[in-house]
């Protein structure tokens, strides 16, 4: 079905893993001790960033003088000792199988470097991916086209020769914006 395509490019959260319950339950663990909620829709609306920038908006919605990054990390080491009793792939996994030696893949995630990397390895998924640029390979995060122009050049193709596979607004911004194909897999 994408055959055509040289390069194709996954997102790691809720597009080939099931993370994003663990994720908000970590948030609200992380929030509760500082009297800090969050929006559930406001916080569909950042997927795709990375996790400082959220801490950035939450953080300012509650109009709070704290630290994003330190709010970040401490949300960060929650997720990952929650994430390797929980994470699942999802069905896309399908596809990345199905290409498995056939095409260059990478991973494009608003999460840490280390955490993909972590995840993809308890999975046995990590053989599967060329690359992974995560949130902290670029300076300039989903919308910006930067974190999928990065697995392109990782991986040798053209970005115009790449499919990104996104369930985020911000992710399908970038994609576009990098002059890539990309699948809306919300839609799938």
């Amino acid at each position: 079905m994408y055959d055509r395509y040289e390069g194709l490019i996954f997102d790691m959260d809720g597009t080939i893993l099931d993370t994003e319950p663990t994720h908000r339950l970590a948030w609200h663990e992380v929030l509760k001790p500082y009297g800090m909620r969050f929006d559930e829709e406001a916080l569909i609306g950042l997927n795709g960033s990375p996790t400082w920038r959220v801490a950035e908006v939450l953080i300012n919605s509650h109009q709070r003088d704290m630290d994003p990054h330190q709010l970040a990390a401490e949300k960060t080491a929650l997720t990952k000792t929650m994430l390797l009793d929980t994470v699942k792939p999802l069905p896309l996994i399908e596809v990345v199988k199905a290409y498995h030696g056939r095409r260059p893949m990478s991973v494009g995630t608003g999460s840490e470097h280390a955490m993909a990397d972590m995840l993809l390895k308890h999975l046995r998924l990590r053989d599967y991916f060329m690359a992974i640029v995560g949130a902290d390979d670029v300076k300039r995060h989903k919308p910006e086209p930067d974190t999928f122009l990065r697995c392109a050049e990782l991986m040798g193709v053209l970005p115009a020769k790449c499919i990104v596979f996104e369930d985020a607004d911000f992710g399908l911004q970038a994609a576009k914006s990098a002059g890539m194909d990309a699948v809306d897999v919300r839609l799938q």
